[in-house]
């Protein structure tokens, strides 16, 4: 389990599978329109024209079916760029006080000189 719970933990993975089961079933769809000649397809671009009715036809049933699983996706992609943001700003802020210490003594020891 991760820090996000179970239910959170794969959805991405979730949420992509659920969209691509929505356009497989109004692929299927189509095709069967298609060959019950409901809708008239003839070669391969009325094969092609199926397939872009089942995406056409997918993409508002994913919008309104899908909302909270796109709600969840995008909290876990959220939360782990945050957190990817805060260690590089430690990072960034280790490097700059190792760089004024560096400089720092370099000055300390330029003045020791004069």
């Amino acid at each position: 389990m991760s820090s996000n719970g179970p239910d959170k933990s794969h959805a991405t993975l979730r949420y992509t599978s659920l969209r691509v089961s929505i356009f497989l079933g109004c692929l299927l769809v189509a095709l069967l329109l298609g060959h019950f000649q409901v809708i008239p397809v003839s070669g391969e671009a009325g094969v092609i024209f199926l397939f872009l009715l089942a995406a056409v036809a997918s993409a508002p049933l994913s919008y309104a079916l899908l909302g909270k699983q796109r709600d969840e996706m995008s909290a876990q992609i959220s939360g782990k760029v945050s957190g990817l943001r805060s260690r590089t700003a430690e990072r960034i802020a280790a490097q700059n006080a190792e760089e004024d210490a560096a400089d720092d003594a370099a000055r300390a020891a330029a003045a020791g000189q004069n």
